[in-house]
Protein backbone atom coordinates (compact mmCIF):
# COMPACT_ATOMS: atom_id res chain seq x y z
CA UNK A 1 0.00 0.00 0.00
CA UNK A 2 1.36 3.25 -1.29
CA UNK A 3 0.14 6.91 -0.36
CA UNK A 4 2.11 8.91 -3.55
CA UNK A 5 2.17 12.12 -4.87
CA UNK A 6 3.05 12.96 -8.74
CA UNK A 7 2.72 17.10 -8.56
CA UNK A 8 4.93 19.80 -10.63
CA UNK A 9 6.19 22.86 -8.84
CA UNK A 10 7.95 26.08 -9.53
CA UNK A 11 11.53 26.38 -8.78
CA UNK A 12 10.89 28.12 -5.61
CA UNK A 13 8.33 24.85 -4.78
CA UNK A 14 4.82 26.24 -5.46
CA UNK A 15 1.94 24.41 -6.81
CA UNK A 16 -0.14 27.60 -7.81
CA UNK A 17 0.80 30.76 -8.79
CA UNK A 18 -0.44 34.04 -6.23
CA UNK A 19 -3.91 33.97 -7.52
CA UNK A 20 -4.24 30.22 -7.51
CA UNK A 21 -3.72 29.59 -11.46
CA UNK A 22 -1.07 26.32 -13.07
CA UNK A 23 -0.29 28.52 -16.16
CA UNK A 24 3.17 28.35 -14.96
CA UNK A 25 2.84 24.59 -15.63
CA UNK A 26 2.45 25.29 -19.01
CA UNK A 27 5.34 27.26 -19.43
CA UNK A 28 7.57 24.41 -21.17
CA UNK A 29 5.70 23.80 -24.58
CA UNK A 30 4.80 20.15 -24.07
CA UNK A 31 3.60 18.41 -27.33
CA UNK A 32 3.09 15.13 -25.66
CA UNK A 33 1.60 14.34 -21.82
CA UNK A 34 3.72 10.63 -21.77
CA UNK A 35 7.04 12.78 -21.98
CA UNK A 36 6.65 13.37 -17.92
CA UNK A 37 5.60 10.20 -17.69
CA UNK A 38 1.85 10.70 -16.20
CA UNK A 39 0.37 7.94 -18.14
CA UNK A 40 2.51 4.99 -16.80
CA UNK A 41 2.04 6.65 -13.20
CA UNK A 42 -1.54 6.91 -13.81
CA UNK A 43 -1.52 2.84 -14.68
CA UNK A 44 0.36 2.33 -11.51
CA UNK A 45 -2.27 3.74 -8.71
CA UNK A 46 -5.58 2.06 -8.10
CA UNK A 47 -7.38 5.53 -7.19
CA UNK A 48 -7.00 9.17 -6.32
CA UNK A 49 -7.14 10.75 -3.27
CA UNK A 50 -7.41 14.65 -3.60
CA UNK A 51 -8.30 17.43 -2.01
CA UNK A 52 -12.12 19.95 -2.15
CA UNK A 53 -9.68 22.85 -4.10
CA UNK A 54 -7.54 20.69 -6.21
CA UNK A 55 -11.49 18.85 -6.94
CA UNK A 56 -12.28 22.11 -7.88
CA UNK A 57 -9.52 23.57 -9.85
CA UNK A 58 -10.26 20.65 -12.33
CA UNK A 59 -13.76 20.95 -12.69
CA UNK A 60 -12.56 24.92 -14.07
CA UNK A 61 -10.40 23.14 -16.42
CA UNK A 62 -14.06 22.50 -18.16
CA UNK A 63 -14.56 19.78 -21.07
CA UNK A 64 -14.64 16.16 -20.10
CA UNK A 65 -13.38 14.51 -17.20
CA UNK A 66 -10.10 13.80 -16.85
CA UNK A 67 -9.25 10.38 -15.00
CA UNK A 68 -10.60 7.30 -15.51
CA UNK A 69 -9.45 5.87 -12.28
CA UNK A 70 -11.57 6.16 -8.96
CA UNK A 71 -11.49 9.73 -7.56
CA UNK A 72 -12.34 10.61 -3.83
CA UNK A 73 -12.24 13.82 -2.94
CA UNK A 74 -11.72 14.71 0.86
CA UNK A 75 -13.93 17.38 2.12
CA UNK A 76 -15.78 17.79 5.07
CA UNK A 77 -17.86 21.11 3.07
CA UNK A 78 -18.51 19.45 0.26
CA UNK A 79 -22.02 18.14 0.02
CA UNK A 80 -22.78 17.72 -3.71
CA UNK A 81 -21.08 16.64 -7.47
CA UNK A 82 -22.39 17.31 -10.72
CA UNK A 83 -24.54 14.48 -11.86
CA UNK A 84 -22.02 13.32 -14.94
CA UNK A 85 -19.50 12.46 -12.22
CA UNK A 86 -22.17 9.90 -10.47
CA UNK A 87 -19.93 6.89 -9.86
CA UNK A 88 -16.87 8.16 -10.55
CA UNK A 89 -16.39 10.41 -8.11
CA UNK A 90 -16.98 9.97 -4.19
CA UNK A 91 -16.80 12.67 -1.31
CA UNK A 92 -15.28 11.03 1.53
CA UNK A 93 -14.29 13.02 4.76
CA UNK A 94 -12.67 12.40 8.06
CA UNK A 95 -9.26 11.88 9.22
CA UNK A 96 -6.51 11.18 6.60
CA UNK A 97 -5.59 8.02 8.36
CA UNK A 98 -9.61 6.63 8.39
CA UNK A 99 -10.03 7.70 5.10
CA UNK A 100 -6.84 6.13 3.69
CA UNK A 101 -7.68 3.08 5.82
CA UNK A 102 -11.68 2.52 4.73
CA UNK A 103 -10.10 3.35 0.59
CA UNK A 104 -7.06 0.50 1.13
CA UNK A 105 -9.76 -1.49 2.77
CA UNK A 106 -12.21 -1.45 -0.46
CA UNK A 107 -9.02 -2.53 -2.56
CA UNK A 108 -7.68 0.99 -3.07
CA UNK A 109 -3.63 0.16 -2.16
CA UNK A 110 -1.87 2.78 -3.85
CA UNK A 111 -3.71 6.40 -3.97
CA UNK A 112 -2.38 9.17 -5.76
CA UNK A 113 -2.81 12.27 -3.14
CA UNK A 114 -3.04 15.45 -4.50
CA UNK A 115 -3.87 19.06 -3.38
CA UNK A 116 -1.22 20.87 -1.32
CA UNK A 117 -3.53 21.20 1.82
CA UNK A 118 -3.97 17.57 1.61
CA UNK A 119 -0.69 16.88 0.89
CA UNK A 120 0.56 18.66 3.72
CA UNK A 121 -1.55 17.32 5.73
CA UNK A 122 -0.29 13.67 4.95
CA UNK A 123 3.24 14.73 5.13
CA UNK A 124 2.32 15.96 8.91
CA UNK A 125 1.20 12.43 9.81
CA UNK A 126 4.31 10.89 7.85
CA UNK A 127 1.90 9.19 5.49
CA UNK A 128 3.57 9.45 2.06
CA UNK A 129 5.71 6.68 1.05
CA UNK A 130 6.65 8.62 -2.32
CA UNK A 131 7.24 11.85 -4.12
CA UNK A 132 7.21 12.82 -7.96
CA UNK A 133 8.31 16.18 -8.34
CA UNK A 134 8.36 17.73 -11.62
CA UNK A 135 10.15 21.03 -11.39
CA UNK A 136 9.29 23.80 -13.73
CA UNK A 137 12.38 26.10 -14.67
CA UNK A 138 10.42 29.31 -13.49
CA UNK A 139 10.38 31.29 -10.04
CA UNK A 140 7.15 32.49 -8.97
CA UNK A 141 7.82 34.42 -5.87
CA UNK A 142 4.72 32.98 -4.13
CA UNK A 143 1.71 30.87 -4.50
CA UNK A 144 0.62 27.64 -2.61
CA UNK A 145 3.81 26.11 -1.25
CA UNK A 146 4.40 22.18 -1.77
CA UNK A 147 6.03 22.00 1.99
CA UNK A 148 4.32 23.32 4.67
CA UNK A 149 5.57 23.04 8.54
CA UNK A 150 6.48 19.42 10.01
CA UNK A 151 6.67 18.31 13.62
CA UNK A 152 9.96 16.42 12.76
CA UNK A 153 12.15 15.86 9.59
CA UNK A 154 11.28 13.30 7.37
CA UNK A 155 14.31 11.27 5.13
CA UNK A 156 13.41 10.25 1.62
CA UNK A 157 15.65 7.58 -0.60
CA UNK A 158 16.43 9.61 -3.77
CA UNK A 159 15.10 6.49 -6.62
CA UNK A 160 16.07 8.78 -9.69
CA UNK A 161 15.99 12.18 -11.59
CA UNK A 162 15.34 12.42 -15.69
CA UNK A 163 15.58 15.76 -17.35
CA UNK A 164 12.20 15.88 -19.30
CA UNK A 165 12.07 18.29 -22.54
CA UNK A 166 15.42 19.49 -21.98
CA UNK A 167 13.67 22.08 -19.29
CA UNK A 168 11.76 20.28 -16.35
CA UNK A 169 13.84 17.87 -13.89
CA UNK A 170 11.61 15.17 -12.41
CA UNK A 171 12.79 13.46 -8.98
CA UNK A 172 11.58 10.59 -7.64
CA UNK A 173 11.77 9.76 -4.12
CA UNK A 174 10.93 6.90 -2.05
CA UNK A 175 10.18 7.60 2.10
CA UNK A 176 12.76 5.97 5.00
CA UNK A 177 11.29 3.71 7.61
Amino acid sequence: MRNIVFIGTSLDGYIADQDGGLEFLQSVPNPDDDELGFPEFMNSIDALLIGRRTYETVLGFGGKWPYSKPVFVLSGSLTSLPDYLEGRVRVVSGPVEEVVQQLNQRGYEDLYIDGGKLIQSFLQKDMIDELIISQVPILLGGGTPLFGRLQFPLMFEHLGTKVLLDAIVQSHYRRMR
